[in-house]
């Protein structure tokens, strides 16, 4: 396993980072094919037996237990020092007013229960899930600096938004004297590309490390590209995407299983390693629930496409709108 700096910041983060979607109590929350803690344990062991030290979950991922199982697991099998939790703010938690957003009132409410979750006294990234237009941009910035000056939390990031949203939030931080956010993570991959446009030459620009959700399109870039999963055939969220090019998104996929055959690798690890290669991304967020899942994501850190390579993944791409939030 490969370590690098997120952006510029001093945090060291590995060049996998394990995406916990897919750990929590299959019927709380919106993701049925979540796996049970006793199912999920043995992938958190794994990784990091095989060098994986960042672990990304959310408070919403199956109702705040993705961060209860994350956090025992990690507990049982690591030094708390050793590993790098990141989590996220924004969705609703509960019903009522102040149970959702980037208000100052849910920001202090839901960093207190995110701990309590997942049973440490501080998260190494606390990230914004999405962009909140209810709430002035001011005030979610100081709160989540006063996050991070508690000790609650080490640096902050954010997720899928417009360029120039991400840039007022930056600017805001400037001008208030609080802590900037170190890392986007945002929807990239083969077939959704268009954050190259604005946010990603910004994130080069600042020093933002890219963390990328979604490197693999939701698997769609490791099978045939009609086949299905449990989980696409329940993921209600997952539906929406990659429905806009989908004659150019067949030629990107068939293009990954030909540089894959030749190779003599799985197509997850092309798909994985075209994606690392982009100079401005620090480390893909990679889901599993197969240890072949894993096992690929890992492989693909040594595995480097050549020029050739890399023009038959990038040229069947065809533009479109963003997506995402």
């Amino acid at each position: 396993m490969e370590y690098t700096r997120l952006g510029s910041s001093g945090l060291q983060v590995s060049a996998v980072v394990l995406g916990c979607m897919s750990y929590g109590v299959p019927e709380r929350g919106a993701h049925p094919w979540s796996l049970p803690e006793e199912e999920s344990r043995p992938f958190v062991q794994r990784a990091l037996e095989q060098g994986v030290t960042t672990f990304d979950t959310a408070d919403v991922y199956s109702d705040g237990t993705s961060e209860e199982i994350v956090g025992r697991a990690l507990a049982d099998f690591a030094r708390r020092d050793e590993v790098v939790i990141a989590t996220k703010v924004f969705n609703r938690m509960r019903p009522g007013p102040n149970g959702a957003g980037l208000s100052r009132a849910h920001v202090m409410s839901a960093i207190d229960d995110s701990l309590r979750r997942l049973g440490t006294d501080h998260v190494d990234l606390y990230q914004i899930h999405r962009w909140d237009p209810e709430t002035p941009i001011e005030e979610t910035m100081e709160a989540l600096h006063d996050v991070v000056k508690s000790g609650k939390a080490r640096y902050i990031g954010a997720s899928s938004m417009w360029a120039w949203q991400f840039a007022k939030a930056q600017h805001t931080a400037d001008l208030g004297g609080w802590t900037r956010f170190v890392s986007m993570q945002d929807q990239y991959s083969l077939v959704q590309r268009e954050e190259e446009r604005e946010m990603h030459p910004l994130c080069l620009d600042q020093g933002v490390g890219v963390i990328p959700w979604s490197p693999l399109a939701r698997g769609k870039l490791t099978r045939d590209w009609d086949d299905t999963t449990a989980r696409t055939e329940t993921d209600q969220f997952g539906g929406t995407l990659y429905r806009q090019r989908e004659d150019a998104d067949r030629q990107v996929a068939a293009a990954v299983a030909t540089v894959a055959e030749a190779r003599g690798v799985s197509r997850a690890q092309v798909a994985l390693a075209w994606v690392r290669q982009q100079e401005v991304v620090t480390a893909p967020i990679v889901g599993a629930t197969k240890m072949q899942h894993l096992d690929d994501a890992v492989a693909s850190v040594d595995l480097w496409l050549t020029d050739d390579e890399l023009d038959a993944l990038e040229s069947p791409y065809v533009t479109r709108e963003n997506e995402g939030f």
